[in-house]
Order: C-alpha cells, then sequence, then structure tokens
C-alpha cells in the first residue's frame, strides 16, 4: 500500500514545473562540473566568477527550455521525441550563450560573464547527457516502483516482426504503466536482422516458435506486428501456436491506429475472422464511380448482411438517389441512424416485402430506377428445406416481380445476388436461386435491361453464419456443433462480396454470371478446432465437438460452377464469367410461370416440377429425396411407353 501511495504520489505530483525545476538544476551542476573538467578536476578557477555566471546560465536555460518545452514530456512515457526536444533545447541554450558572451565581450553589459567556448561545449555535453539520463532513470524508477506495488501480474511477450510497427508495438508495450509487460525478443524473417538488438531486444528467427523456447522463455503472449502480413501465412503461423500455452495477438493496420499513435487496447486477441479474412479486391480499372454517375439506384434486401453493405459502399460514390427496400423495420432503422450519423442523407428507406407486387409497382413508378440491385432473399438451408412455399415465394416469385418491373420501367442493369448453393443444388433453397438464376436469363433475351448475376460462397459474419454460432457455443461452454467432420466451406469478406457485387453491376454488360476466385476452402472441423483454441481453451479438454450428422439438404462441400459451365476471364484475376450451357429460354420461363401459380394454391408438387426446371437438384439428407426417386419411376414410365 505504502509504494502503490508513493507511485500515485508521483504521478500526481511531477507535473511540468517540477519537471523545469530539475532540468534547471541539473543543467546548474553540469556547468560547475564542466569547470571541474576543464582544469583537470582542481579548483584552479575563480570561484567567484562561476557563482557570478551560474544565475545567468540558470535564467539562459530556463528561456531555452520555455521556448522549446522540452520540460511538458510525461517522464515516464520518454521516448526519441523527448531526447530529440533535449538535444534542441541544449542547442539553443548554447547558441544564447555564446551570443550574450560575445556581445559582453564588445560592450561590457555583464561583468565577469566571459564564459571559455570549451566551457560552453563540455557544458552543452554533459547538460544533454544529464538530462537524457535523469528521464530515463525516472522512468525505470516508475517502473519498477508499479512492479513492486504489482498492479498486474508480469508477463514476457514476443513480438512477430521487427520492422517499424514492432517497434512501436514494444514502445506502446513498455509505456503502457498499467501493464508490466518484458519483451523477451523479437521474430523476423530477415536473416540480416536476425541476432542483432532493437531497443536492447534480440531479434531471432521464426524458427524459436517451439515448445522448447517458448516454456524455457516463459512466453505468455506472441503479438503479430506486421503491416500487410498474407493472410495464409498469419493462419499457418497461428496454427503453429495453437497447441502451446500461448495467447496469439494481432496489431491492427496502421489506419485504424488512434491519431496515428498507437494504443495498448487496441492490441487485440486474434479472432478466426483475422485468419479467414483476405486481403480487400483493389480493382484498377474500376468503373464503379462512373456507373453510378447521377444514378437512380435501388437496393432490396438492403438491410441485409449483404444488402447493407453495398448500401454503405454506394453511399460513398456521387449517386442521384438511393432507394433502400426491406420487410425487415428494425434492421432497416438501425441502417437509417447508421447512415444518418456518418453523415449520408441522400437516401430513401422503405419498408415493404418485394412478393407485394402493387407495392412494388408503386416504388418502381415513383422512383423511376436506372440500376436495381437485388439482394433479398431467404438463405437458411434447414430452414427452407421444409418451407418450400415460402423459399419459392421470395427467391423465385419475388426476383419474378422485381425483374419484371424492371424490365416494365426501363431499368438499366439488374445485378442479383446469388450463392454458390445454387450449384448443382442439393435442396430447397439452392434450387430456388438456381431457377431465379434461370428466369433473370430468359430475361435478358427481351434486350431491355441488363440482367447481371452474382455467385459468392459463405460470408463472414453474415446472419446465421458458422463462426457467430461457434461463438455463442463458446460462450456458453460448448460443445461446438458440426454436422460432419469432412464438410468444407468457402469463405469472404460482406466488403468483399459487396464490392464484387458492384464491380460486377459496373463491367456487365448482360447475360453474365461472374464468380469470384475464392481461395482454398476451410475445412469446418479444424475451424472448430482453431476457435476453441484462439478463445484460449483446449479441445476436448475444456470444450469438445460433437458431429451431429448433415442438415436436411446440406452437402459436404459446396461448387461455384454447375455441370456443363467453364469459365471466361476477365480484367481482374479473382473475378471470372461463367459461361453457361445453353437453354431453351421459352419452356423454362413457362415452366417457372407454373412453379409460381401452383405456389400460390400451395400445390404439393412445387418441389417436384422444381426439379423438373432443374434436372441436376438432386436432394440430400433430406426427406425430398422420396420425389428424385418418383421423378427416376417417371422417366421410367414415359420411356416405356414410348418405346411400345
Amino acid at each position: 500500500m505504502i509504494l502503490k501511495y508513493i507511485s500515485s504520489s508521483f504521478a500526481k505530483y511531477a507535473s511540468k514545473w517540477l519537471v523545469l525545476t530539475i532540468d534547471i538544476f541539473i543543467v546548474s551542476i553540469s556547468f560547475i562540473l564542466s569547470y571541474f573538467i576543464l582544469f583537470n578536476m582542481t579548483m584552479n578557477f575563480d570561484v567567484k566568477k562561476l557563482l557570478l555566471q551560474l544565475p545567468i546560465v540558470s535564467i539562459i536555460s530556463l528561456i531555452s527550455f520555455l521556448i522549446i518545452g522540452s520540460y511538458k514530456g510525461v517522464v515516464r512515457h520518454t521516448g526519441v521525441r523527448d531526447v530529440y526536444n533535449i538535444f534542441n533545447a541544449i542547442c539553443l541554450f548554447s547558441i544564447f550563450t555564446i551570443i550574450l558572451v560575445v556581445i559582453n565581450r564588445k560592450i561590457d553589459l555583464i561583468n565577469s560573464f566571459t564564459v571559455p567556448l570549451t566551457i560552453i561545449i563540455i557544458h552543452s555535453l554533459l547538460s544533454f547527457i544529464g538530462l537524457t539520463a535523469s528521464r530515463y532513470m525516472f522512468k525505470a524508477v516508475y517502473a519498477n516502483l508499479l512492479a513492486l506495488g504489482n498492479y498486474t501480474p508480469s508477463k514476457n511477450v514476443l513480438i512477430y516482426g521487427a520492422g517499424e510497427s514492432g517497434i512501436l508495438t514494444h514502445t506502446a508495450l513498455t509505456n503502457n504503466p498499467k501493464a508490466i509487460v518484458k519483451v523477451i525478443g523479437y521474430v523476423d524473417n530477415d536473416e540480416q536482422k536476425t541476432g542483432k538488438h532493437i531497443n536492447g531486444v534480440k531479434v531471432y528467427s521464426p524458427d524459436v516458435l517451439n515448445e522448447s523456447f517458448l516454456l524455457k522463455n516463459d512466453i505468455s503472449e506472441v503479438i503479430f506486428s506486421i503491416q500487410n502480413i498474407d493472410n495464409n501465412k498469419l493462419r499457418k503461423l497461428v496454427e503453429s501456436l495453437v497447441d502451446y500455452p500461448v495467447l496469439a495477438k494481432i496489431v491492427p493496420p496502421v489506419d485504424d491506429w488512434i491519431n496515428g499513435e498507437l494504443k495498448l487496447s487496441q492490441i487485440k486477441k486474434i479472432q478466426i475472422e483475422d485468419l479467414l479474412d483476405r486481403a480487400t479486391i483493389n480493382i484498377k480499372n474500376s468503373k464503379i464511380s462512373k456507373e453510378l454517375e447521377g444514378k437512380i439506384v435501388l437496393v432490396t434486401g438492403g438491410a441485409g448482411s449483404i444488402g447493407s453493405e453495398i448500401v454503405r459502399q454506394i453511399c460513398t460514390y456521387n449517386y442521384k438517389s438511393l432507394i433502400v427496400i426491406d420487410q425487415a423495420e428494425s434492421a432497416l432503422y438501425d441502417l437509417q441512424q447508421e447512415l444518418k450519423q456518418n453523415g449520408f442523407h441522400n437516401f430513401i428507406p422503405i419498408v415493404s416485402d418485394i412478393r407485394d407486387k402493387n407495392r412494388m409497382n408503386n416504388i418502381f413508378n415513383e422512383y423511376k430506377p436506372n440500376m436495381v440491385f437485388h439482394a433479398a432473399a431467404y438463405k437458411h438451408v434447414p430452414l427452407m428445406e421444409y418451407n418450400s412455399y415460402e423459399a419459392i415465394k421470395i427467391n423465385v416469385e419475388g426476383t419474378k416481380i422485381i425483374c419484371d418491373l424492371s424490365v416494365a420501367t426501363g431499368v438499366d442493369k439488374f445485378v442479383f445476388v446469388s450463392t454458390d448453393k445454387a450449384v448443382n443444388p442439393t435442396n430447397v433453397m439452392g434450387a430456388t436461386k438456381r431457377i431465379a438464376e434461370l428466369y433473370i436469363s430468359c430475361m435478358q433475351q427481351q434486350n431491355k435491361t441488363k440482367f447481371i448475376t452474382t455467385r459468392f460462397g459463405n460470408v463472414l459474419g453474415s446472419n446465421g453464419s458458422v463462426i457467430p454460432l461457434f461463438k455463442k457455443q463458446i460462450e456458453k461452454g460448448g460443445p461446438l456443433t458440426v454436422t460432419h467432420k469432412d464438410v468444407t466451406r468457402f469463405f469472404m469478406t460482406i466488403p468483399e462480396a459487396s464490392q464484387l457485387v458492384l464491380e460486377a453491376g459496373s463491367m456487365g454488360t448482360g447475360g453474365e454470371i461472374f464468380i469470384f476466385d475464392m481461395g482454398e476452402s476451410v475445412k469446418i472441423f479444424d475451424l472448430a478446432k482453431n476457435m476453441i483454441k484462439l478463445s484460449g481453451l483446449k479441445y476436448p479438454e475444456d470444450i469438445d465437438i460433437k458431429v451431429t450428422g448433415l442438415r436436411p439438404g446440406e452437402k459436404l462441400y459446396e461448387e461455384l460452377l454447375a455441370n456443363g459451365e467453364n469459365t471466361l476471364p476477365t480484367y481482374h484475376k479473382k473475378i471470372m464469367i461463367s459461361k453457361v450451357r445453353d437453354v431453351e429460354y421459352t419452356k423454362v420461363k413457362s415452366d417457372i410461370d407454373q412453379l409460381c401459380v401452383s405456389n400460390m394454391f400451395f400445390d404439393m408438387d412445387t418441389v417436384l416440377l422444381m426439379k423438373k426446371i432443374v434436372p441436376e437438384y438432386i436432394s440430400q439428407n433430406s426427406d425430398l429425396e422420396k420425389l428424385d426417386v418418383k421423378k427416376i419411376i417417371e422417366k421410367k414410365t414415359n420411356t416405356t411407353t414410348i418405346l411400345q
């Protein structure tokens, strides 16, 4: 308690004026020492003359310190900038002293103020050393007082990255009074840095990231401080650490630093999103700005995961008007407030259902949009498997309504947000999205509105995605539920997906299905294990993983291309166009119209009709598999009849 009181009192009363007083005292002592040094540690000099010069030197130093402001720095956070200010103050002091000596020699303003140039040089060096050393001494004493007071337990850390970001991370760690941290070393791939010291801390090669070194040095944290690190590399590094009793943390990008300065609170534990997140696609020849210039844009499902991000990105462009439609009142209200707080006001939020044809007709005729981004959809596979009426009503009929109105009102471009589950669908949701794609292809044949489709994989952080589910299960103590040990998924970020949609809208000329290079697919079981370990827990000791079996309609793996499709390149290597197989558009459009009519009357054969429209739609892990058997029997019967 006494040490705690002393340290808090020191922090309270060691104000800048006390620092200024101490600085002047150090300069005065240095002036006296300079005479002793010049005269070989003897008193063979005029002491009376020295005593007359001392007050003048103190006044000159006071003026110099006030001008430069070197005394204003917080002593316990002394750094390179503070040393630089001390150097400037001493230089200014020396200049003032020399000028005064020269003037005094000619005019004799101040009696006995004839300081030798050698004394001024020695004094400047002693003062600089004394002022700098005193600050670092007080800094060390303060840190030791805190350590003795045991504010927080001391911990040993490694900083991965010996560049500028790593050095600033070291400064942020060591300058924080409430976190007693010892940086054991830097880790860097640069062989020229390996074995050297930075700020008195040794630089090691990545080979030290092993159990022997980590346990021997009692490392509790490894902080990754490399700007623009490749995510595949980061994932491999973190995965190599998850079996050791260390916590992996990451320093945010420089753009996220507060006023260009890294705060300790910004160094966060690595989340699974940091490992799956990939660099945003920056398309050099983007036409988005030109495409949206002065346009009236309409976004359906504008309050959803993808739709809301599309809206946010559109808001940064110089469009004429933005209409945002969603039936989710609360989500739309939240988006409205967010946009207003960010200074965006040129948008119109409308609470409405895309299935309401009269209301949609009213909106299209009132606002006359030039571009439509259609993101409204039901997307949850297990739910839609036994709610086919709603899936067809929204994903097929809702899309049909928006498409028809786009053509009727002269919309220039219609961009449809589809999914990889539409490829060789095994569930109702995927089949409805594929049928919507087919209807859009049919409408493209009218050559009035340019219809464009985009396909994505799973979106990180979207409603109902696996990562938020795992987080909730970890908070509850587990177990984590995985449908199959071998199930894999592609992942992309919401900003990535939304940028792709906007880019598709600008580059598309009509009739294309744009697909995205999703990188490597991720094994969900491995994802679950890594999430447990990144949370500081052990698998299976602390939290287990339960395999529940594939859900109705669920695939083991997703695809981006259907059978019979291949790709054509675009001007960006990560964006491709699917070259779709030929479709008998008149028949397909007629079948889709029939599907919508049958669905209105709750016809039980609607799923069978969907399987007719999409022949590759084969149900998996679902009671609807019996319809595939029925379809095969009917096909055999028809073949037998024809032969007879």
